[in-house]
């Protein structure tokens, strides 16, 4: 065992950038995070400033390693950013994320052709405007100038990266959330690479997420890691059968581990790539804790903590009598995969108070996941069966715990630890330095309330009416 020996994972969110050093038995030692901004320059822009980021993150390293001398520092990150550099590695554009919906006519016109239907066979990525392929063939359409004068195009993890090492890699992780990487030979996809009119010199070498460099200029040992939905699943134990990792930051996704790549038929699922030969299906939410965050700073406008607003939403029954909100205020990408679609509140009345209105957003964003979980495990007694493993800034509230297994009628197990990215990021890190971790020490978990399981019930068929009759409106 490596005992006495410490070790970091370094989670580059969409808000904030998360430093964890953990013991080898994914204990934490010392944590440390640190937000930034996202910015909306236009209607649909979702966008950060590089610089900004990799500030936070140089910070958060030299704050987690002042007393802590790190065996390695291994990363996780948000997935499905991308941003022009030019030779020198200086931005040209800010890094368009996962959240922006700028190309969202391109991206609905490419996903119902036939060369779309194509593209995803090969990728994995549902064809949306979340995805760096869309955002790519956007900029080429809309600012060609900046597009032709692109060096590389890379996410916001490539660019901390090359500052770091001097190297312009991408892990296989990372790589297979762009709907440009081929998850079946993990190589970047060449009739993609065509279609988008660019080289494959001006995207990274794609990489294991085992990948290690010593830093340039600290001669730190860096581990490359991968993306923190595939991380998760490994820092919830949840790669066996019988699992489902469910994580809900400032968006949300639901998880299953699968030994080789699985493509939907009906195109609702994305494919990721974990590490050796461990692939993710699984579904991502736009509409995670943002919502709430919205919910409490434009409409409720309250300096009051989350736990406060919790404590309010805890007060009212389950099921909200009968207010039901459907969150999809960013859009939504599973199981709908529509830019354009919008949030709606259902049923209100003049009895509904404040925490009504908090606990159905709780709920709303919970049946928004569970919509991905019946799709993922179709068959009712196989959910049964399946143990939800949870992680994210959700898992450390038990009354939102509590919702999780009553609303999805699964057993809620919570690790030790909730920093489950950062964690599974030095799991990649133990892989490739072929070391052996202590066993996890177990978190709580939480049993199903069958008294709430036909409420639960009844709400979620009304949540999934509620999209399809006011698409068109």
């Amino acid at each position: 065992m490596e005992n006495n020996k410490l070790y970091v994972g370094i989670d580059i969110g969409t808000t904030a950038t998360k430093a964890v050093c953990f013991d080898s038995g994914g204990r934490v030692v010392q944590e440390y995070s640190k937000e930034y901004a996202m910015y909306h320059p236009e209607n649909d822009w979702s966008v950060q400033e590089p610089s900004e980021v990799l500030t936070v993150v140089q910070e958060c390293i030299e704050e987690i390693t002042k007393e802590n001398r790190a065996e390695f520092i291994s990363f996780s990150s948000a997935m499905q950013s991308i941003m022009i550099i030019d030779e020198d590695g200086k931005p040209l554009t800010a890094a368009i994320i996962w959240a922006d919906n700028r190309a969202s006519v391109l991206a609905e016109s490419l996903k119902n052709s036939a060369q779309g239907r194509f593209f995803y066979q090969k990728t994995g990525i549902p064809i949306h405007t979340f995805s760096p392929l869309t955002k790519i063939a956007w900029l080429k359409e809309h600012d060609s100038e900046v597009f032709y004068k692109a060096f590389k195009f890379i996410s916001l993890k490539e660019y901390v990266w090359h500052y770091l090492t001097g190297e312009y890699v991408i892990d296989s992780s990372l790589a297979s959330g762009t709907g440009i990487l081929n998850i079946h030979s993990l190589e970047w996809d060449l009739d993609i690479v065509d279609y988008l009119d660019i080289k494959l010199s001006q995207l990274s070498k794609v990489v294991s997420p085992t990948h290690s460099c010593r830093g340039i200029k600290d001669n730190q040992l860096y581990v490359i890691g991968g993306g923190d939905g595939a991380l998760a699943n490994l820092g919830t134990a949840a790669m066996k059968p019988g699992t489902m990792a469910l994580t809900i930051g400032t968006s949300g996704a639901v998880r299953l581990p699968i030994a080789e790549p699985f493509i939907d038929s009906e195109m609702r699922t994305q494919c990721y790539h974990v590490n050796q030969k461990q692939y993710l299906t699984l579904g991502a939410v736009s509409n995670g804790a943002v919502v709430l965050q919205w919910l409490k700073e434009a409409v409720l406008k309250t300096d009051e903590s989350f736990e406060e607003l919790f404590q309010k939403g805890e007060n009212i029954v389950a099921g909200s009598e009968g207010l039901l909100f459907v969150p999809y205020l960013l859009g939504e990408r599973a199981p709908i995969w529509d830019a354009a679609a919008r949030g709606t509140l259902l049923g209100i009345a003049i009895t509904h108070q404040q925490g009504h209105f908090i606990r159905a957003t709780m709920e709303g964003i919970l049946y928004g996941l569970l919509s991905i979980t019946e799709i993922l495990i179709p068959n009712p007694q196989k959910r049964l069966e399946t143990t939800i493993m949870a992680s994210g800034g959700f898992a450390k509230s038990d009354f939102w715990l509590q919702m999780a297994a009553d609303i999805f009628q699964m057993k809620v197990v919570v690790a030790e630890t909730v920093e489950a990215s950062a964690w599974g990021a030095v799991l990649i890190g133990f892989d490739a330095f072929k070391i052996t971790a202590s066993p996890p020490v177990k978190g709580n978990f939480f049993i199903p309330n069958r008294e709430n399981k036909t409420i639960y019930e009844h709400a979620f068929a009304k949540f999934k009416k509620v999209y399809p009759l006011l698409k068109e409106l």
